[in-house]
């Protein structure tokens, strides 16, 4: 058996740790998921599980944890724009992970045809209109058909691996 195959009488259940551990090793964008509630409210939060899902029709996906507390208000979102983050953009990052503060405070945005909120300075936004949502373990998997998007040419992508923030990688 090669070196690298765990001893089948040697394994262990999985645990959550070792699990998000191993998770940690993949490395992602940081994206900042935008919209407005049915009431118009301002909502944003930090998320890096964001994938592409199908070119024809155009169609992402990101999930958020069952128990946010933005949940409602992207339950009830009918479009958003998921901001793909630059490097210089680490301190918007973790001002949308923040909880307790107005997260729009102070950070410049506009309204992008349709409607969501558009970071200025992402590398890229995908605005889209919801599509469907799937229940998965302790998160809800938003898909959305991308209706808009739009990219920064040259500007260097903020990345996450192994719980931390890198913004010094190549183009």
């Amino acid at each position: 058996m090669p070196a690298s195959m765990p001893n089948k009488t040697d394994q262990r259940p999985l645990s959550g740790d070792d699990f998000r551990a191993a998770l940690g090793q993949f490395t992602t964008g940081v994206t900042i998921v935008t919209a407005r509630d049915a009431q118009g409210q301002l909502i944003g939060l930090t998320a890096n599980s964001f994938n592409s899902v199908s070119l024809s029709p155009p169609l992402v996906l990101w999930s958020l944890a069952r128990y946010s507390l933005s949940m409602p208000g992207f339950l009830s979102a009918q479009h958003y724009a998921i901001n793909v983050l630059a490097a210089d953009q680490r301190p918007l990052a973790e001002r949308f992970a923040s909880k307790g503060i107005d997260r729009f405070e102070g950070v410049h945005w506009r309204a992008g045809l349709t409607g969501a909120p558009v970071i200025d300075g992402a590398v890229a936004v995908f605005e889209c209109v919801h599509h469907g949502q799937h229940d998965a373990g302790d998160h809800v998997i938003f898909v959305g058909q991308v209706q808009h998007c739009s990219r920064r040419v040259g500007a260097a992508p903020l990345v996450y691996h192994g719980g931390r923030f890198f913004t010094d990688l190549p183009i």
